[in-house]
């Protein structure tokens, strides 16, 4: 009984755990919309997060770099495990096959010649979190 009961607990933690880091794109989003972002200015940006979109409705989430002109993405590049890079050779295009903008730090849906949808997004360009105020604690002889 308590091994099972165990075994339950973990289960659903991990199970918990698994759903937060599944879908990184959820999480970003929400960050960005609480919290805004800066402009995305005309550079190669070396911390981007690329985040794919599969058919089951999850995303999953990968390093790279993305070089922006004029407000429009122009070359992605793919980050791998030993932090070398990659171009991403495919042409990639909005939904009306033009280069794709930035709007609040993300790019809009991005679609290449393979099918994948995704976006990018700026996490340098994420305003930081506003100050919240201390609390006090009133004496317990009130």
């Amino acid at each position: 009984m308590k091994k099972s009961l165990l075994i339950l607990i973990i289960a659903l933690i991990s199970s918990v755990s698994f759903s937060q880091t599944s879908d990184c794109f959820l999480r970003l989003q929400k960050a960005f919309n609480v919290r805004g972002a800066n402009p995305v200015s005309n550079d190669m940006h070396r911390n981007v997060i690329i985040s794919y979109f599969q058919t089951n409705g999850s995303a999953f989430c990968i390093a790279g770099k993305a070089r922006v002109e004029n407000g429009k993405i122009v070359s992605i590049f793919l980050q791998y495990d030993d932090n070398t890079y990659e171009l991403m050779e495919k042409d990639f295009y909005n939904s009306k096959k033009q280069k794709p903008q930035i709007v609040n730090g993300s790019s809009e849906m991005i679609f290449n010649a393979d099918g994948e949808k995704f976006k990018i997004i700026f996490i340098d360009q994420l305003k930081p979190k506003k100050k919240a105020y201390k609390s006090v604690a009133l004496p317990d002889d009130l």
